[in-house]
């Protein structure tokens, strides 16, 4: 019944003049819709409605850090109320039907990690945990000592060996590094682990790779392959401390921690049925197509929202959980802590785009793969892991992360065709099936603020989620976490948020997981 509500009142929304709400009262949905026609306002202020929302606490943004924050308040017994300007949930975890092949397309590929402990629970909580695949394998895909063929490297733990022992093997078999360069390889692993970073004095990951004897061809095929698909960036801007993180909470920490988790269901199904449903049924409100023109402060204190339709909110408590550059322009022009927010405005961004080619046959049967020495970096088998029927078509994605050179200047004059075909000659060196297949269509797509920038410095920019402003807190990825621009720094941002409203409601409680204990081999290693 829930599903079936959420479907068709997201359906309907767009013929009302004002947001659509969704509520449940006395266990019963109800779908509310106010116009301007029905009520007559003493004031003389037409559409400037008044209600009363001071007792919940309002959370603007639907995406992953809102979410999260509502779910924790929610599952609390906490009265929210959730205001999204688009007509869904999810933010830039989205997708969007393609009409040429009728198919659900998400604007990036989103995965998760081992690792991402607080997302993964969150996945849990809500109930779509089971819309992830675990890879306990990868495949890196490199080429041979020739640089003319490709060879399929699969990477797996030794169920034999202790952590972090358990992946030196799956290390040993990478076929496009010489042995030498494995062993520089190796030298370089303990000595990032070692390594304590000054978050006031940091290099970048590039200069401490040369700085520590690694060679340009280990650069290029290793650290460049792991970490700009971890953090999005290019290694001459990622900061030595978030390149840290990912090797030791992503490869030595724990066993599991370096698997990777494919969403199975496209994004839209995945942040809007299943969680909408979830939130309603324990007593949240969700209104979508709801923009927020300003949060109204008094007195250094948030008194309520006004609505992009003039429609003003009570409100005692408010968690802005947009995007970084949206933040500033929703608040007023003075309020306590001001000009400390304003450093958010030094935060850079990074692009990543996402390529979608249709053939008329299998080219692999690979789930997914990671790409050495190439312009595209992982590809995506959407038809097997969606499992879904081909039906003549088989949807292949290939991301692209850190694509600064897929935009703007970047580009160097070459059209969206010209990029496609070069992806499209990569995948023909790799698989030669390509070259007899038909590609049916295509489609090339790039975020360009999909993640904030990890430079040097960046986390002295990022805000804590509980601002100077009375009853104002914060939620996003950008925000202060210990975690880069990633699904689980949403989640704990969320998290963080609603720690810091239940601690204002006199109800002080600890919401993140204990930090995961460490290998007892990776503590005599790497003295982690």
């Amino acid at each position: 019944m829930f599903h079936d509500f959420t479907k068709v009142t997201t359906g309907i929304s767009a013929e009302f003049r004002y947001p659509l709400i969704i509520s449940q009262q006395r266990r019963k949905i109800q779908i509310q819709c106010t116009d301007r026609g029905d009520f007559e306002d003493p004031t003389g202020r037409a559409g400037k409605v008044l209600e009363d929302s001071s007792a919940a606490t309002v959370i603007v943004g639907g995406g992953l850090a809102g979410l999260a924050c509502a779910a924790a308040l929610a599952e609390r017994g906490k009265t929210v109320t959730l205001l999204e300007s688009r007509p869904r949930l999810g933010g830039r975890a989205s997708s969007f039907e393609d009409q040429q092949s009728q198919t659900l397309i998400d604007n990036c590929q989103h995965v998760s990690m081992g690792c991402c402990h607080e997302f993964n629970r969150f996945c849990q909580t809500v109930g779509i945990a089971d819309s992830f695949e675990r890879a306990e394998q990868l495949f890196f895909i490199g080429p041979d000592r020739t640089g003319t063929r490709f060879k399929i490297n699969r990477f797996a733990a030794s169920p034999l060996l202790p952590t972090p022992l358990h992946l030196f093997p799956a290390f040993a078999r990478l076929s496009y590094l010489s042995f030498r360069e494995k062993r520089e390889l190796a030298h370089g692993l303990k000595q990032l682990a070692h390594t304590r970073v000054n978050p006031e004095d940091e290099p970048t990951m590039a200069d401490w790779l040369k700085a520590h004897g690694q060679s340009q061809t280990v650069i290029d095929r290793f650290w460049n392959v792991v970490l700009v698909s971890a953090l999005s960036e290019d290694l001459e801007r990622i900061s030595l401390s978030h390149a840290r993180k990912v090797f030791v909470d992503g490869f030595l920490r724990a066993r599991n921690s370096w698997q990777v988790l494919i969403p199975t269901t496209p994004l839209e199904d995945l942040y809007g049925t299943t969680i909408s449903n979830w939130l309603i049924h324990r007593g949240a409100e969700i209104r979508l197509k709801t923009g927020v023109k300003q949060i109204r402060i008094t007195d250094g204190k948030v008194t309520g929202v006004e609505l992009r339709d003039g429609t003003q909110l009570d409100a005692d408590r408010v968690v802005l959980a947009v995007p970084h550059q949206r933040v500033l322009d929703l608040l007023p022009t003075e309020f306590p802590g001001r000009a400390e927010l304003s450093r958010i405005e030094q935060l850079e961004a990074a692009p990543i785009t996402s390529v979608h080619l249709w053939f008329d046959r299998e080219i692999t049967p690979l789930p997914h793969a990671v790409f050495v020495d190439c312009l595209s970096q992982w590809m995506f088998n959407r038809t097997q892991l969606m499992q879904q029927e081909s039906n003549g078509r088989w949807y292949y994605q290939i991301v692209i992360s850190a694509s600064h050179q897929l935009t703007a200047a970047g580009r160097q004059g070459r059209s969206q065709d010209e990029i496609i075909q070069e992806v499209i000659s990569e995948l023909t060196r790799i698989w030669p099936a390509t070259a007899e297949a038909q590609l049916l269509h295509s489609r090339m797509l790039t975020e360009h603020h999909a993640v904030f920038s990890v430079q040097p410095g960046v986390d002295q920019l990022r805000p804590a989620q509980r601002t100077r402003a009375g009853g104002l807190y914060l939620a996003g990825d950008w925000t202060s976490t210990g975690w880069p621009a990633t699904m689980e720094g949403a989640v704990r941002s969320g998290l963080l948020a609603a720690e810091a409203v239940l601690d204002d409601l006199g109800q002080p409680e600890s919401l993140l997981l204990p930090p995961e204990k460490t290998a007892f081999l990776s503590k005599m290693l790497f003295r982690l």
